[in-house]
């Protein structure tokens, strides 16, 4: 019998529970089998993980592999425990030694070429993992300055798993041609960043990103309004905009930011891992240290807003907008808006975490004209 562990991730919304997977080999017929309360993605990986390793120049063993994820009563969803499987798999057949493995936290899916693919949830994944006393994590490359920012932690980004492989064995490490980049995530598709003309499905755009155009003083004239949208950012108010069509209400919500303070370490962490869980990151900035923006359409579902989803819940609009603005547009027409639109209106109820939400609604006026002269 040959045996060996490594350990990954799993996460629960924010939250990470380190997860040890485990390989036990044993004579007889040659079967894969995975247990731990996988969901489906994650059963799927016996194939990815079988081609990887044969397309990686290693061998796969003809042998019963039984391969768990402990504690089993933690569901466990996604891509990123491959690569943990595959080293786990191969400390097992002995061509890695199983002891290097041991104290290593791997995150990272893996193609059938052998390519290691990034994952949402990174930042919370290592966080989790240093929290726990681990100290060596090895994840995606194209991720590993987003796992740097938790310290106190020693990351290796790898871009294949014959890379890893020489690694640990203390091989000489093969060459790969680094991914490209700006591929559309088909996950995000339907998201939006409003001002900003371009759909976050796109990796170049993050729904966090703070669009330095968009400035207070540009706004000549409304005055009062400049004052109410001064003091809301002065003292993490709410604010209640109500103006007919083009007088101004999205254009001073958009320029709020620019006059909201840098955000503290902790601020920008805890703001950080909510956009990695929801794959929003731009490439090249791992660390988020802006006030975010976020104006979700005024068609948006309640799901949209507070999170949600089959199997593991996404973050919504208002997790997006955790310590910085949640703008609600025409908050007043859209029934999935009525319970967050109403709290915004009377400035209580606010959600937890956020500095500051708006609402804006068209005057009667407007919407009677906009809605047609049959409209109440």
């Amino acid at each position: 019998m040959a045996f060996a562990r490594t350990c990954s991730v799993a996460l629960v919304g924010v939250e990470g529970v380190v997860v040890e997977v485990q390989a036990d080999l044993e004579p007889g017929v040659a079967a894969f089998t995975l247990v731990g309360l996988p969901d489906k993605s994650l059963t799927e990986s016996r194939d990815r993980v079988r081609a990887a390793v044969v397309n990686s120049g290693a061998e796969w063993p003809q042998k019963k592999l039984t391969v768990g994820l402990s504690p089993a009563s933690v569901p466990k969803a996604g891509s990123g425990f491959d690569l943990a499987v595959a080293c786990a798999v191969l400390g097992a057949a002995e061509r890695i030694d199983p002891r290097v493995l041991a104290d290593i936290v791997m995150i990272g899916e893996l193609g059938l070429d052998g390519r290691v693919r990034p994952v949402r949830g990174i930042l919370p994944a290592v966080l989790a993992a240093a929290d726990a006393g681990y100290e060596q994590v090895v994840v995606p490359e194209c991720a590993a300055a987003e796992a740097a920012l938790v310290p106190g932690v020693s990351v290796l980004g790898v871009r294949s798993l014959r890379q890893l492989i020489a690694v640990l064995a203390e091989e000489p490490v093969p060459e790969e041609a680094p991914d490209e980049l700006g591929r559309p995530d088909p996950l995000l598709a339907g998201l939006r960043v409003p001002g900003t003309g371009a759909a976050t499905g796109m990796h170049s755009i993050g729904a966090a990103q703070h669009d330095v155009d968009h400035d207070l003083a540009d706004v000549v004239g409304q005055t009062s309004a400049r004052t109410a949208v001064e003091v809301a950012a002065a003292g993490g108010h709410h604010l209640f905009l109500e103006g007919p069509p083009g007088a101004g209400k999205t254009m001073l919500a958009e320029r709020l930011p620019a006059v909201l303070p840098r955000l503290a370490r902790e601020e920008s962490l805890e703001v950080t891992a909510v956009h990695s869980v929801a794959g929003l990151l731009p490439p090249g900035k791992p660390l988020i240290d802006v006030a975010p923006y976020c104006a979700p359409h005024h068609s948006a579902t309640m799901q949209s807003l507070v999170g949600g989803g089959p199997g593991v819940a996404r973050p919504g609009a208002v997790s997006l907008a955790h310590r910085g603005v949640l703008f609600l547009d025409r908050a007043c027409k859209t029934s999935g808006m009525k319970g967050l639109a109403g709290s915004a209106g009377r400035q209580c109820g606010a959600p937890r975490g956020l500095y500051g939400s708006l609402a804006a609604c068209e005057t009667s006026r407007a919407r009677r004209y906009a809605d047609g002269p049959g409209a109440p």
